[in-house]
């Protein structure tokens, strides 16, 4: 199930001139760390800092001018961290504001000497539920820089490959790992939809068994998260889009390979959420008409049996008023002889509606 967080469209940026740094999003206490990950063929090393001036200094001091270099920083509610990391890396003010501003939709800016991305990606959260949250990347000269809202680890596998001689990445650039960054976020993307296609076929088998409240909110939940899904995806098609097609020289032509595959799978995602988003408006449909369906029901029913007492009301009418002559009140067996009228009719009411199978 997804945890969604009601998107705030923040007034703290209104007035203020463009590239002000200010955080827009959740509010958060974490410390913000700094992971660099620095490899070439021969080399890898990774370091966590606590703080920007010890990163800053290790890196005056420990430069490599060979290898690539990924820095990842979690949490971005520490505006003067990424303002300092900014100035060092000559990074616009602009995107510096995207980056602090969390309700970015996802998109690619070419600034020539980088390449600037955003995307929603999804996580678990220690309750199971799935999150969603803002990843931006920078693409420079020789090293990624990625800044990611949360502080879950979803990029373990990619270290794990990157700390591997034989692997692919220790022979490319740092194109080849923004590449492999977005490729994780794409894939956690599988899982979200691999979790709604089994609560839609859950609350499917549900919907025939019975029409309750339970039922009718567990589809608007789905409904709502779908929603919420695509309007994540189809910008980021747009995006993948715009990387695949970018003649920019930081993405090399062997970078590009791959990006056109990951193009793909963002057209697929965009077609299973669509595929998604059908299947939850007719789950709707059929709750409504088989609510209608269960409320016609009720009221045949409930006609029919109206429909049954009106001649005996009619005959109970009759014997009801309060006439002085009615021979009918003196004979032996007249109250046996009118009992057996009312059920006579019943019968034959019932009969008649069974074989126009009404009951």
């Amino acid at each position: 199930m997804f945890h969604l967080r009601k998107e705030a469209y923040s007034s703290k940026t209104a007035g203020l001139p463009p590239g002000s740094l200010v955080h827009v999003g959740a509010k958060k206490t974490e410390k913000v760390s700094i992971t660099l990950i620095e490899y070439d063929e021969k080399r890898f090393q990774k370091n966590t800092f606590e703080n920007v001036e010890e990163f800053l200094n290790f890196q005056d001091s420990e430069l490599v001018t060979k290898s690539v270099r990924w820095i990842h920083i979690t949490g971005l509610h520490q505006t003067d961290l990424i303002e300092s990391i900014g100035k060092h890396y000559h990074i616009h003010h602009l995107i510096l504001e995207d980056i602090l501003n969390t309700h970015q939709r996802p998109k690619l800016e070419d600034y020539e000497d980088c390449l600037f991305m955003v995307m929603k990606m999804f996580c678990h959260n220690g309750d199971e539920k799935i999150s969603a949250e803002q990843l931006s990347l920078i693409l420079g000269h020789g090293f990624v820089i990625s800044f990611q809202e949360g502080d879950k680890d979803v990029f373990e596998p990619v270290r794990k490959r990157i700390k591997s001689p034989q692997s692919r990445f220790r022979k490319a650039g740092a194109d080849y790992l923004a590449y492999a960054i977005t490729d994780t976020v794409v894939d956690y993307y599988f899982k979200v939809i691999e979790e709604i296609d089994e609560r839609l076929e859950a609350v499917e088998e549900d919907l025939f068994a019975e029409f309750s409240q339970k039922v009718l909110q567990e589809i608007h939940e789905l409904k709502r998260e779908i929603i919420f899904l695509n309007k994540a995806v189809l910008p980021l098609r747009g995006m993948i889009s715009t990387l695949e097609k970018t003649d920019s020289p930081l993405v090399s032509d062997m970078t590009h390979i791959y990006i056109r595959d990951l193009y793909d799978h963002v057209i697929r995602i965009v077609d299973i959420v669509e595929t998604f988003r059908e299947m939850a408006t007719s789950l709707l449909d059929i709750y409504h008409s088989g609510l209608s369906n269960k409320m016609n029901e009720i009221m045949k029913v409930l006609t029919l049996i109206a429909t049954i007492f009106i001649p005996l009301t009619f005959i109970a009418g009759i014997y009801g008023m309060n006439f002085k002559y009615m021979p009918e009140l003196e004979w032996r067996w007249g109250y046996p002889l009118i009992w057996l009228v009312i059920i006579l009719i019943v019968i034959l009411m019932i009969t008649y509606f069974r074989k126009k199978n009404w009951l």
